[in-house]
Formats: structure tokens, C-alpha cells, sequence
């Protein structure tokens, strides 16, 4: 969904305001889901067919150029310009059917007037003074492009309706619903994505997502002369991929992972709870490990540009103060004063706890093995920090 890597033989929007035949035909290209995170969400494009003027090109949205100055950088604060490339179809579809990604079309039922019109609308965005967006996630990608085009050229002639949308999701069930639970990229994403994303989608909404604008394009109807008729005259599988089993060994998923970092946490704290002591290696771990999280997450929030990172709850399990006192901690003997952190630290895991009972914002279940381990850890190092 996020990018064509490489557009295979690019085409020139110069000199291509030319009009369409009336045999033309406008459409919505749907690509399925592939097998890396960044294509789990599948992907979507505009056709422009014209069998008498010899074009046959693609309008995709989720282009990047590598080559931008300080491209991390500005990837990593949200500043990363997307832009509008035109390819020649058959190598676009080519390429989703050599990553066995299934490619469905949706005709437009358009009027001569109305093919024009997004024809004229797309090769004028695809100028290079018009090509570039910023891209965000949610709320302007490449799925979400393919519905405002259409809205922007239809105007109130088009409706999209709602009841296809049978059931009331948030941003965040939306996302998970193309993800496993159980792997790094869903609980990454969980981890590092706010409570902003927590609240629930309107069914317009939906379409950021390429499966609810091929759904809401079959569901809207165009209103003409007192009548409503389709908007999709024609659907048509192009592609039929062979379904792949998908391989995640559970010895290295994060829950599994977590949970063996839990055991040894508690474990640990049992022993040192037998023997009267304090392991000061496996606090210090932790507040290194919370601490730098947090301020990892800290910055997703306040220097990107990302809407997505916003009123993030994580920080209370990686609260990024943890790194100042990673110091004191250490020591052999602590001061005394370390008990009201530490006793900060477990308020805010019930904070976190109450969070996510009451819906403010959903966490991700891997999480759940190291959150009790760490309850576990600084209850007894309150307990211990109060008899010495």
C-alpha cells in the first residue's frame, strides 16, 4: 500500500491533455495484500484504458523518490513527500503478479463528460509541480486519493453509502485485521501508534484502507437525472493469486520472546526476594530498556509529523525518565528517595491498566508477559528499598 519502489517505464505527463475516445474506459485497480508489512494493506490505482489513442496507463499515488535529501530523516519525522507516477499498465501488472498478489478491476460507470474530466484531473495532478503530497496513513495515501478524485470530480452527484460497513471498528481494529497478533510489525505498530487512532472510523474512513474503496466504490451509486445509478458498471478478477500458508515460527514471535523476558524477571525476583538482594544489573536494564523507548516514543509524538503518534499511552510502561536515574539505580546501596519513583512507576501501570480496560487506548497483547513482569519487579523493589 505505501509505495511503488520503482516505477517500471515511467510515462511523461507532457502533451497528454488529449481527448478520449468514447471508447475509453476509467477504472479501479484493487492489488492484494503481499508478504512484506509495509505491503500487508494491499494497494490501489487508477486505469485509464484507450484502445483508439493507444493508452493503457496507471495513476499510483504511494510513489516515493529515494533519492530526496536526508530521505530517512524526513521519512522517520512524517516530512517525506509522496507523489502521483504514471507507469505503463501492463509492467504494473506484471509486478503484482510476480509477488502473487491478486489484482482485481472496478470499471467506472462514467459518462464520455466524466471520463474526461478524472482523465484531465489525474494528468494534471501527475505534473511535476502538482505530482508531490504529504502522505499521511490515515487520511491521505494512496487509497484514500483514488475516493477524493472521484469525490473531487463527481461532486454531489456522487454517494457513497453506508451499509455495507456491517460493524464498527477503530482505526487501530481496522489496521490489525490485515496483521497476525502474534509478530513483530502488529506489535511494533501497536506500540508505536497513540490513542488518537483508538476512536472510531467513520465508514468513509474506512477507505484508507484499499479492500473498503474497492467495497465502497461497488456500494456508491452516481446520481443522474433524478436517478441513481452504479458506480462500478463492471468488476473484473485479473489476477487470482495462489494462496500461500503463512510461516511464523512462534519460538521467535514477541509474545514468546516477552514471555521468556518475563520468567527470567521474575525468577530473578524471586531469587532476590530468597536471598535478602537486589539485582542492580536487571534494574538498570530495565530503566535503560523503558527509558529509551520512551523518548523514542516521546519524539514519534512532539518532533514528527505523524497524526498517528499522538496522546501515546505506551509511555506509561516506557517512561522515558527512566534514562535519568538509570545512575542511581545502579548503585549498591539506593537512596531511599528511589521508592517514591519506583512507586510512580507502578501507579502508572495501573493507569495503564485502566487505560486499556476502559478503551482509551488498546495495547498490544505481546506486551501483556513483560508489563506483569515489570509490576512484579518494582513492587518487590519498593518493598526491598522500605526495609532497607
Amino acid at each position: 500500500m505505501f509505495l511503488l519502489l520503482l516505477l517500471l517505464l515511467s510515462v511523461s505527463a507532457k502533451a497528454q491533455f488529449i481527448p478520449l475516445s468514447e471508447t475509453s474506459e476509467i477504472s479501479i485497480i484493487t492489488i492484494g495484500p503481499g508478504a512484506e508489512l509495509y505491503d500487508k494493506f494491499g494497494h490501489s490505482a487508477f486505469r485509464i484504458q484507450d484502445s483508439l489513442n493507444g493508452v493503457d496507463v496507471v495513476f499510483n499515488y504511494g510513489v516515493y523518490d529515494f533519492n530526496t535529501p536526508n530521505f530517512y530523516t524526513k521519512f522517520a519525522q512524517g516530512k517525506l513527500l509522496y507523489q502521483l507516477g504514471v507507469s505503463y499498465y501492463q509492467p504494473f501488472f506484471e509486478s503484482y503478479v510476480a509477488q502473487n498478489r491478486w489484482v482485481k478491476e472496478q470499471t467506472l460507470n462514467l459518462n464520455y463528460t466524466e471520463k474526461q474530466a478524472v482523465s484531465d484531473f489525474l494528468w494534471n495532478n501527475a505534473r511535476p509541480e502538482n505530482k508531490k503530497y504529504k502522505y499521511d496513513f490515515f487520511f491521505d495515501n494512496c487509497a484514500t486519493k483514488i475516493r477524493d478524485v472521484v469525490q473531487e470530480v463527481l461532486g454531489n452527484k456522487l454517494e457513497f453509502k453506508e451499509d455495507h460497513i456491517k460493524e464498527e471498528r477503530t482505526f487501530r481494529q481496522l489496521i490489525q485485521q490485515n496483521l497476525e497478533w502474534n509478530t513483530w510489525g502488529s506489535m511494533g505498530i501497536d506500540i508505536a501508534l497513540g490513542a488518537v487512532i483508538d476512536r472510531k472510523a467513520k465508514p468513509i474512513e474506512y477507505q484508507f484502507l484499499p479492500d473498503y474503496v474497492y467495497e465502497g466504490a461497488a456500494n456508491a451509486v452516481i446520481k443522474r437525472n433524478g436517478t441513481s445509478e452504479n458506480l462500478v458498471k463492471q468488476t473484473t478478477v485479473l489476477f487470482e493469486n495462489t494462496p500461500t500458508p503463512t510461516e511464523n515460527n512462534f519460538l521467535l514471535s514477541p509474545f514468546f520472546i516477552l514471555g521468556l523476558l518475563g520468567l527470567l524477571i521474575v525468577f530473578v525476583t524471586y531469587r532476590d526476594y530468597k536471598n535478602n538482594t537486589r539485582s542492580r544489573y536487571l534494574d538498570t536494564s530495565i530503566f535503560v530498556f523503558t527509558g529509551l523507548i520512551g523518548i523514542f516514543l516521546l519524539l514519534l509524538w512532539f518532533a514528527t509529523d505523524h497524526t498517528a503518534t499522538a496522546y501515546n499511552y505506551n509511555l506509561l510502561w516506557a517512561f522515558p525518565i527512566s534514562i535519568v536515574v538509570i545512575f542511581a539505580i545502579s548503585k549498591v546501596n539506593v537512596s531511599p528517595k528511589l521508592k517514591r519513583y519506583i512507586s510512580f512507576l507502578l501507579l502508572l501501570l495501573v493507569l495503564l491498566t485502566i487505560h486499556w480496560i476502559t478503551g482509551v487506548q488498546v495495547f498490544a497483547i505481546a506486551l501483556l508477559p513483560l508489563l506483569i513482569a515489570l509490576a512484579v519487579r518494582y513492587v518487590y523493589v519498593v518493598y526491598f528499598i522500605g526495609r532497607r
